[in-house]
């Protein structure tokens, strides 16, 4: 199914900023083609946490809500914004009503810049089977990497809390360079979990990574029959989870982003952008004016 993304604006955000009320336009960005590869029976809602610094050094924590669905076969981790757009436009049948077309409300425009923040990546776990697939963006590209299942090495623990009423058990690894603990609960047999964690024999609903500096919470869990989409544009482009990795932390890391986190843009002629007074959406990625830290979840 071919939709086309499209952002809701006052009219002042291409001019000068009015009050919110005022006229509202509509900008395309990059057209999106959805698959749907599964069906999920249980969605899990996380509160996502990053510890950085914005750009003059002062301490800030980062938030998003990212949702999990949990299939027959695959997950899929991705922004629970997003999650209940699907379920709106797509999942309650609207999609008729509004000829296929996705849009993002003037209230949700803050929570958007925000999630720019978080860096939050889609992954698809099982997908191809045995592998892990992601989809991310380095503005105005978008990236996707397909890699074999990695077995993670887990250490098990003896130490137990209960995280939403559930008893959770511990374990701990190191991922992609950061030493991760979570908790995961074996009432709920998945071996599922947020972003690229999984293989535990119960469902993770709590990880934290090196003391803090990346923490994933229970928020919610819904047995919800919803389907599991995989979906590309355009403007996305194959890669390796490796060169991926080093490509983000390349720009993203550099001393310039905080300040000006478009400095390695150099051409937009052929992107779809719309400019507002606190940054640009640039082929469907929102990238601030000004930028924090980056705090990569994965080191290497």
């Amino acid at each position: 199914m071919m939709r086309q993304l499209f952002l809701i604006m006052c009219a002042g955000m291409c001019l000068q900023m009015q009050a919110q009320d005022e006229i509202v336009s509509t900008a395309m960005t990059a057209q999106i083609h959805q698959d749907s590869i599964d069906v999920s029976s249980i969605v899990v809602v996380y509160d996502y946490e990053c510890q950085t610094q914005d750009a003059e050094g002062k301490a800030v924590t980062d938030k998003m809500k990212v949702c999990l669905q949990i299939g027959q076969h695959s997950t899929r981790s991705y922004p629970y914004r997003k999650y209940r757009r699907e379920r709106q436009w797509i999942g309650d049948g609207a999609t008729d009503y509004m000829d296929g077309y996705d849009f993002l409300d003037l209230d949700e425009l803050p929570q958007f810049r925000a999630e720019s923040y978080c860096f939050m990546p889609e992954v698809w776990v099982n997908f191809p089977l045995e592998s892990v697939t992601v989809r991310d963006a380095i503005a105005p590209t978008f990236y996707v990497t397909q890699e074999k299942k990695e077995n993670i090495s887990w250490v098990l623990s003896d130490d137990t809390v209960r995280i939403g009423g559930y008893l959770c058990k511990t374990a701990q690894c190191k991922l992609h360079g950061r030493q991760w603990t979570v908790h995961y609960t074996e009432d709920i047999p998945t071996s599922a979990g947020p972003w690229k964690l999984y293989g535990q024999p119960g469902l993770i609903l709590d990880a934290v990574a090196d003391g803090g500096v990346h923490r994933f919470t229970l928020d919610a869990l819904q047995h919800v029959v919803s389907p599991i989409y995989f979906e590309t544009n355009v403007v996305t482009t194959k890669t390796s989870e490796k060169q991926l990795i080093k490509n983000r932390i390349k720009t993203f890391g550099n001393r310039l982003y905080p300040n000006t986190p478009r400095y390695y843009i150099t051409d937009l002629s052929t992107a779809d952008v719309i400019f507002d007074n606190d940054g640009a959406l640039i082929n469907g990625v929102y990238v601030n004016n000004k930028a924090h830290v980056y705090q990569p979840l994965e080191l290497e």
